[in-house]
Formats: C-alpha cells, structure tokens, sequence
C-alpha cells in the first residue's frame, strides 16, 4: 500500500506540471486532488433546475473540454486465447474471438446479425455459454465506422470476484488517510464512516472496491486528501441527481450506472454510448463488458469531450487507476477467464421445507439495483399470518455451504466454502427477519433453516424471501445461459420485471405479486 500512494504522489506532480492546477498535498501516507475541475476544463454556471437530466442523474458540475489531440478510437488486435486458430478472413465477414459471457444471442444483437449467420468451428447451441478464444466470422453489417473499439477495463476489474481477492476496502481507506477515513452519515437510520459505507456499497451490489475508490478520488480527492469544501459537498462523485445526495447515494449510482453498462453488454440488450449532454454513438461490438461499463460510467457524467479526455487523454482515469491501485491488466490475466462454458449451476432446491404451500409472488426481477439482471425471484409463505409479519415459516438452505454474510437482512451463503463472497457460487436471501438469522461462519447444510422470510430490509409490500445467484461475483440472470432450476423447476422470465412462470415437467406456476391458487408451489422433493 505504501509503494501505491508513494505512486500516486509522482503521479499527482506530474499531473500538476502538465496542467498548472493549485491544488494541497500532504505528504507522507496522503496524497489529495480534485482530478476533474482542472483549468483546461470550463465550469459554466447552471442551476439543477435547468441542467439536463437523464435516467435520474444531473450533472451538477457541467464540465466540458476540447477534443484531446491523438485520441486512441482504433481497436487494438484481440489477442488469440485458449482454443484458438489462426486467424482466416473470409469477404464481407469479420473474424471474431469469443470473450467470456459471449453467447450467440448477445453476439447476434452486438453485430446486428441472425444467430444462424455467425459461422462457428462446429454446430453450437443457442443460448450457451461459448468457449473462451473461440474464432467466429461474422457477416460485416454495420456500415458506420465505429468509434472507441479499444479494450480499456477487463471484467474482473468491475465486479466483486476474484480479482478483488483479500484487498481490505476498510484498511485501505484508513491507511491512505485522508477525509473519506473520518467521515461519517446516517443511512437508513444508522451512523456509518466513510469506510464502511464503501464496503458495504462494494460487497452488496457486488462492485469492485478498488473500481469505486479510485473514481471517487479522480472525482474528489476524498481518499487521499482533504479538498477544501468538502463536508459541505453534497454531490461527491458529481451526479448531482436531487434526491440521492451525500456519498452512499452517489457510489450507488456509480454501482448502478457499471451494471448497467456491465450486464447490458452481456445480454446484447445496450448498444449504444451515451453521453452527458445528450449525444450517443453505438458502441464497438468487439468491447468487452468491462470496457462498456466504465465508458457508460462516464458518459453518464461528462459530455462527449470531457469524456475523451478523460478516458484517452494523457492524464486519464486509466493511467491514474493504474498509479493509485496496480497493474490491473495483469490482476485481471491471473483470473480470467473466471466464467466459460464449463461454468453450471450447481444442484439447488427450492428455499423452504418440504410439503409447505408458497407463493410465487415475484417473477425474475433485478437481483439487487437497477443495471442488474432478471436474476431474482420472490416467494412468499401461505400462513395466513397478517401482512408484513415476520412469519413463523423458516426459509432454508438451497444448498449446502458457509454463511459469509448474515447482515442488514441479508443473508448468503458460499458454496464452495472459502469464506470469499467474490469466488463459486453464491447464493442471496434477502428480507430475512433479524430475529434468528444465523451467525457468520456457520456451516449449513441442504435444508436447514437460515432465518425467517419478511418485509425487513428493502422495499416489499409483504412477507416474502428475495432469491438470487452470483458466480464468481456476477450477478447470473434466471435464463439462458445459467438457468435457474431449483427442486427441478426451471424459471423462466417474462417480458417485464415480476412477470415469468416456473416449470416442472408438465407442471406451470405463473408468477402472481399478490398470490393466488395459481401462483401457488408445494416442494415435494
């Protein structure tokens, strides 16, 4: 940690030199700046009133540059990985190597082609997973020469995996010492530092640590130094959205706009860049979910200037993430592929006993924030027992594991047993009562009881257990190519979010929010 702020301090003078900014250091352990308001940047003055808003997000700070010169827009060659051939060019197609998470599906939506013409090695599946290194040809059809088709963030590098591996988000943040270590709000009526706002923001929306302290210094300067101003700052990060100020709310954004790159671009259902301001271009169908993400990251806050040179300038967020946090091109090279096509879900039941009576109450809906996948399933107990009661029913293990986090109704559990929330598969309870939820470090096996299904925690309008899976720190939607199926039940979505049914041989139950004889479920094995 020492060796990575003596790093940042070089990188901060040269930064001063180049850029003529006034800005205080403190020497030592702590290192500040205030990376965005720069004198090459222009600050106009704007009321939140008249600033534009998008998806709920301002920009309060109304930042712009001119263009950097010798902006990298070309792609670098995709390197051949495991499996792969040397490359053949066919007319009128692009040759393509598989990335992890592609499947022919999302390929088919990225390049704006049919699943059926993509030309594969040997007859492949829709909807699976494809082998990592894989080489495609895909019929060329996008006619616009597209911009930024670089590969600038692996995808370990975003999510809570095995890159994240035994950095101490805590010790981190007090050791570099500077405001975020002592500061302190209420969230959701309990007093939390700084510190532990970040790891708490980190570990449940499953967003890398280091991912979200390096953008809020470069946003800042709160990690490593004290700018002026800011226990007054309501807006941090800068997103400026009315309602959600202070620092937890501002890194939930920041989790929420990354998923909404991260996933998107996994399922093909995000194809284009936006940014502040209101321009768009599409995006580059060779990117990486990682890459996709943090340009969405950006763009949600700077104009399509600013957000160039903040990404390809010479004192990019890239550059400094690397000075502040390591090399994170080869962090990412001891763990990727961290998903392929061998990846299944392991064996999992339905989460309450034998022969009781359920609801379905949610379909697949966001597995935490916006930007997640359709991962997520409600079921709710038919007791009788008044409405947002904690029932007396006990919801139970899915499958058998370690209890790694039993906090703010949370409960999950880790499959594999390591005790590391970003490795295997890891299983989400949500809405679990305070009241007899288990301690961390337990073993539990298939079907015991792990606590009791409520309103607690999050927004519910009735008693009921939220359900979900990660992989490896990936959120994993209910379909294709991971597939829910507990107690054999598959489940499937629907075009909405708490829309789908279950199914079991002939056997349908559609998901209704309020309950009924049709939503109703009996575990019989």
């Amino acid at each position: 940690m020492k060796q990575n702020l003596q790093n940042l301090g070089a990188f901060q003078n040269q930064k001063l030199l180049t850029r003529a900014i006034l800005l205080a250091f403190i020497l030592a352990l702590l290192t500040g700046c205030n990376f965005p308001l720069s004198t090459d940047l222009t600050s106009p003055t704007i009321s939140h009133q008249q600033q534009t808003e998008r998806a709920g997000i301002l920009n309060p700070k109304g930042l712009e540059t001119s263009e950097p010169e010798g902006v990298e827009t070309q792609s670098t060659p995709i390197q051949p990985t495991e499996g792969a051939v040397e490359e053949t060019l066919l007319d009128g197609y692009i040759y393509y190597l598989t990335q992890q998470g592609d499947t022919l599906p999302a390929l088919g939506r990225r390049f704006n082609v049919t699943e059926d013409a993509i030309l594969t090695p040997a007859p492949t599946d829709t909807g699976i997973l494809l082998p990592v290194g894989m080489p495609l040809h895909i019929p060329d059809t996008l006619e616009e020469q597209l911009p930024y088709r670089s590969l600038i963030l692996p995808d370990s590098e975003v999510v809570y995996g095995p890159s994240v591996d035994d950095f101490d988000t805590i010790g981190f943040i007090e050791s570099a010492g500077g405001f975020l270590a002592s500061y302190e709000e209420e969230v959701k009526d309990k007093i939390l530092t700084g510190p532990e706002i970040v790891h708490w923001v980190a570990v449940e929306t499953s967003t890398n640590p280091r991912l979200l302290l390096a953008f809020l210094e470069y946003q800042s300067g709160w990690v490593f130094g004290f700018p002026p101003g800011a226990e007054d700052d309501p807006y941090p990060i800068g997103f400026g959205a009315t309602l959600d100020t202070g620092l937890y709310k501002e890194l939930m954004i920041t989790a929420r706009v990354l998923a909404q790159g991260f996933y998107g671009w996994r399922d093909g259902s995000r194809l284009r860049l936006s940014f502040y301001g209101g321009e768009s271009v599409r995006l580059a169908p060779e990117l990486n979910a990682g890459s996709t993400a943090l340009m969405a990251l950006f763009g949600s806050i700077y104009t399509k200037d600013a957000w160039e040179t903040h990404l390809y300038g010479e004192d990019s967020f890239l550059n400094f993430y690397r000075e502040a946090f390591g090399d994170f091109e080869s962090r990412a090279a001891e763990v990727e592929p961290y998903i392929d096509s061998a990846t299944e879900q392991p064996e999992l039941v339905l989460p309450f006993e034998v022969g009781e009576a359920w609801s379905f109450t949610g379909g697949p809906h966001i597995t935490w924030q916006t930007g997640t996948p359709k991962g997520a399933v409600d079921f709710a107990p038919i007791t009788g027992e008044p409405p947002c009661t904690v029932s007396a029913r006990w919801v139970t293990a899915a499958a058998s594991g370690l209890v790694i986090r039993s906090e703010r109704n949370v409960v999950a559990i880790d499959l594999d047993g390591d005790g590391d929330e970003g490795t295997g598969w890891v299983l989400i309870y949500m809405h679990i009562a305070e009241e007899d939820r288990p301690l961390v470090g337990l073993q539990v096996e298939k079907d015991d009881p792990i606590g009791h299904p409520s309103c607690e925690g999050g927004n519910s309008t009735g008693t009921h257990v939220h359900f979900a899976r990660k992989f490896n720190g990936e959120w994993i939607g209910v379909d294709d190519p991971l597939p829910m199926v507990l107690s054999g039940w598959q489940i499937y979505a629907g075009d909405r979010r708490y829309e789908g049914y279950m199914q079991k041989g002939e056997q349908v139950v559609t998901a209704v929010p309020y309950g009924s004889s049709d939503a109703k479920i009996i575990r019989d094995e």
